[in-house]
């Protein structure tokens, strides 16, 4: 097989990987994980207080996610220039043993 029609599958199965779950799941909710523990915390006990506050509330809900967004490419940035940089180092040192 080519590599051009190996990278066209694989292209293809991370797509289906990546939507098959929208639509097999019509009309769930994708609530975050905080709001479920809140949910569940209250029907536990009604009367629980956090034990602090945030220093800084987002203004809306699309800042939230864009700021959870930006920290998820950073940090995938990171992971992977560090991935790359590991790579580059031993092809280097494999060129330079021959």
């Amino acid at each position: 097989m080519k590599p051009i029609a190996k990278n066209g599958l694989l292209l293809v199965i991370v797509a289906v990987l990546a939507f098959a779950p929208l639509f097999m799941t019509r009309g769930a909710q994708f609530a975050g994980a905080d709001d479920q523990a809140e949910q569940a915390i209250s029907s536990l006990n009604a009367n629980y207080k956090p034990w602090f506050k945030p220093l800084w509330q987002p203004p809306s809900a699309e800042v939230e996610s864009f700021l959870f967004a930006l920290q998820a490419a950073i940090g995938s940035g990171f992971v992977f220039y560090y991935l790359g940089y590991s790579k580059g180092k031993s092809t280097a040192s494999k060129k330079d043993r021959t």
